[in-house]
């Protein structure tokens, strides 16, 4: 699955998921970006609102992210957590242990306000 997210700013999105994941740019552009993984796997895809009339990315006033977690698994915890930190995010809830999946995990929101959770690698 490649998620498509609709951002305000392509270029700037781009950069901030750049910086926090270390992931890289495969596609590029003012109107659209496909970041990949060290592996060249798709994490997620970065659309400018309203550009190419996807009727689901077209109005950002009807509700950013709503019922939307971006979800990312990572071998490098460490690092991820360390970049958003630097990057002076806004944390909305610090590394800790998910009850749940017994894994280290924090949430996070990106630029345009999508609600994202980071989480150390682990299988389904």
């Amino acid at each position: 699955m490649d998620p498509i997210i609709a951002v305000k700013d392509v270029e700037s999105s781009s950069k901030w998921y750049q910086s926090l994941l270390g992931c890289k740019s495969k596609h590029g552009g003012q109107e659209f970006d496909v970041l990949v993984s060290e592996k060249d796997e798709v994490l997620i895809c970065l659309h400018k609102w309203g550009e190419h009339e996807h009727p689901t990315l077209s109005d950002p006033d009807l509700g950013i992210g709503n019922g939307l977690i971006l979800y990312f698994r990572t071998e490098n915890m460490n690092q991820v957590h360390q970049n958003a930190k630097d990057m002076n995010c806004i944390i909305e809830d610090e590394l800790g242990k998910n009850p749940n999946s017994g894994k280290l995990e924090f949430s996070l929101r990106d630029l345009d306000g999508y609600y994202l959770t980071i989480s150390e690698y682990h299988k389904f």
